[in-house]
């Protein structure tokens, strides 16, 4: 995240109504009352079969440093309501200045493939800390995953080939493009071209040049061969400034010059026009001359769908170059993520669960402290049971759709299963240490292998299943008829 570039406090990262209801909790005496929420989306991205969490990490370094300093604290007192008055208790403020982040969090772990409904995250503790962290876990985790998801469908499409993300001068300001590069490496990109994301993550970096430093010398030719000269061990050299297939002979030319200096000609790059057509006949020109195992490159506002119908068509691309349509999430902008209060403890400490209803059964949320549970076999995951974690599932349990109630799975008795959810922050301290990013990207590419290929595919996923254990689901049913009892009124 930016703020590690300075010192600037970002507690205030949050919208104005969480700190409002932690005003009213607190002089309402309630602030202090432990609460638990939950972190999950409601609908998979992309119409696809699957998301990849991502962008824990920077939420965990945001809850360590979560400090109201004096400026924040001086900032809210400057605010005003309606009538012109101090719109914060100066009390409260006061409770601001000294509060300490102290909650527990549990967390699915990063890299790992997650679907609707599922509780990516559980933070439970004091009524005010717990909400007031809701808009900038949202904002991380929401963001992330999105491009994780995006990037592993991406290479989900190349096969395996090499996919390079170059958004960063199309990505939304500082913060998007680093955050885009750390997730799409989580999904499974090989390289970017983002240098300060190469320092701050440890992803690697890749690039050569543009078609400013083509037309900067007075031919194409000259041109890549003063790179030769500039840079000999990096040659791919960007060929459609002019003419694209004069432009590969033209490589041809100075690879062979390369060649007898004892360097290779790494590759070319087609960044415009017909992809198929100009990779097919490039690579003829290549293999003619015998440059068989220099690359080809290809860029231009690629995404999975493109790259799949590429692949369709016959193209010779070796490595995908791919910016704007993967670091914006050009078809999804938004995950659409949410953070529910699911729990709350009365006076005497006993947990209430709690349940906010709606018209459309999507949006009705799941209470209780959620854990899930993934079922598999030696070979593929089966399915994933949300469960209350004071009632853990029983052998051969049954699962129920949220949505759906007509949609139940019975599990078998001999299946292996796995809580998701583990501990990543005690009494506001973080629990061990960040992974490597670099192990997490292999989680990921892992967890996807597990996926039957149905639910990996682009067009009318399969659907996988995801339920309510049954005594949740019961659970539910009832809060939910309760909440709906109608109140009885006199007839006159």
């Amino acid at each position: 995240m930016v703020y590690t570039m300075n010192t600037e406090s970002l507690s205030l990262l949050t919208d104005l109504y969480q700190l409002t209801m932690a005003a009213g909790y607190f002089k309402g005496g309630i602030g202090e009352r432990r609460a638990a929420f939950q972190l999950f989306f409601r609908k998979r991205p992309f119409g696809g079969g699957y998301a990849i969490a991502a962008g824990l990490d920077d939420v965990l370094r945001w809850l360590e440093g979560l400090r109201f300093d004096a400026s924040d604290v001086e900032y809210l007192r400057t605010l005003t309501g309606a009538d012109g008055k101090a719109l914060f208790d100066p009390l409260f403020l006061s409770y601001l200045s000294a509060m300490r982040f102290s909650c527990d969090v549990h967390a699915i772990p990063e890299g790992t493939a997650v679907f609707e409904h599922e509780p990516l995250l559980r933070v439970e503790g004091p009524l005010i800390q717990a909400q007031l962290v809701e808009t900038a876990l949202l904002n991380m985790i929401n963001f992330q995953t999105l491009i994780a998801t995006k990037a592993a469908r991406v290479c989900e499409a190349a096969r395996g080939e090499p996919v390079l993300e170059f958004g960063l001068r199309r990505a939304q300001g500082i913060d998007g493009s680093l955050s885009a590069s750390r997730a799409a490496y989580i999904g499974g990109v090989a390289a970017t071209s983002n240098v300060l994301a190469g320092k701050r993550y440890g992803i690697p970096v890749k690039g050569t040049h543009a078609h400013s430093w083509v037309m900067a010398h007075k031919d194409e030719r000259t041109a890549f061969a003063e790179y030769a000269k500039a840079m000999p061990n990096n040659c791919v050299f960007l060929v459609d400034t002019y003419d694209t297939l004069e432009g590969v002979r033209n490589a041809i030319e100075v690879g062979k010059e390369l060649r007898a200096g004892g360097h290779k000609l790494l590759g070319i790059r087609l960044d415009s026009g017909d992809l198929a057509y100009l990779s097919i006949e490039a690579r003829k020109l290549l293999d003619a001359a015998g440059f068989e195992a220099t690359q080809i490159v290809a860029s231009n506002d690629l995404d999975e769908m493109l790259i799949e119908n590429l692949k369709q068509q016959g193209a010779t691309i070796n490595v995908w170059g791919v910016g704007t349509k993967l670091v914006t999430a050009y078809d999804q902008p938004a995950l659409g993520g949410v953070y529910k209060l699911a729990a709350i403890q009365d006076e005497r400490g006993k947990w209430q669960h709690k349940v906010k209803i709606s018209e459309q059964a999507v949006k009705t949320s799941n209470p209780g402290r959620l854990q899930v549970r993934r079922y598999s076999n030696d070979a593929r995951f089966v399915a994933d049971a949300i469960f209350d974690v004071d009632h853990a599932p029983k052998a051969g349990t049954t699962i129920v759709d949220p949505v759906d109630v007509t949609k139940r799975t019975v599990l078998a008795d001999d299946l292996h299963f796995e809580d998701l959810l583990v501990p990543v922050m005690t009494n506001g301290q973080r629990v061990g240490k960040a992974p490597p990013l670099a192990d997490v990207r292999a989680k990921a590419r892992a967890q996807l292998d597990r996926l039957h290929p149905t639910i990996r595919r682009f067009l009318n996923p399969h659907v996988y299943p995801v339920g309510l254990d049954a005594r949740l689901f019961e659970e539910k049913v009832r809060l939910v008829q309760e909440a709906r009892r109608p109140t009885l009124k006199r007839v006159s």
